[in-house]
């Protein structure tokens, strides 16, 4: 990840806070929000959203998958969504399985966008 500059230690955070910290907007964290359901602030009397630790750190890996590794919508939504496999070998090449695992969401997200574009056609 790149270098971000530490927040304050609180325990909420505004969206605000948080657009700043990641360097996007505000509406695209309520964008993220809607795409991702399992990012869910806090939302005050007046709706105003209040992030915990947590919803940061759920910002930050969607942040990590679409802005630095390029993943689509869809790519990262897949990605998220799978479950941990059981490991029967050695972790000896768990960076290696990753990698390749990653590659590989990203090419069907980028299939499944073609399909749509080509439907559209």
């Amino acid at each position: 990840m790149s270098e971000r500059e530490a927040l304050p230690d609180k325990v909420y955070y505004s969206i605000g806070e948080i657009a700043k910290h990641f360097g996007v907007s505000t509406s695209l964290i309520r964008y993220w929000e809607d795409e991702f359901p399992h990012i869910t602030p806090r939302k005050n009397g007046k709706g105003d959203r209040r992030y915990n630790k947590a919803d940061i750190e759920k910002v930050a890996r969607i942040y990590e998958l679409i802005k630095e590794k390029g993943f689509t919508i869809r790519g990262a939504q897949a990605f998220l969504s799978e479950k941990p496999e059981k490991q029967t070998e050695p972790p000896l090449a768990t960076s290696d399985t990753i990698k390749i695992k990653e590659s590989l969401l990203s090419i069907r997200s980028y299939l499944i966008d073609l399909k749509d574009q080509l439907e559209k056609l």
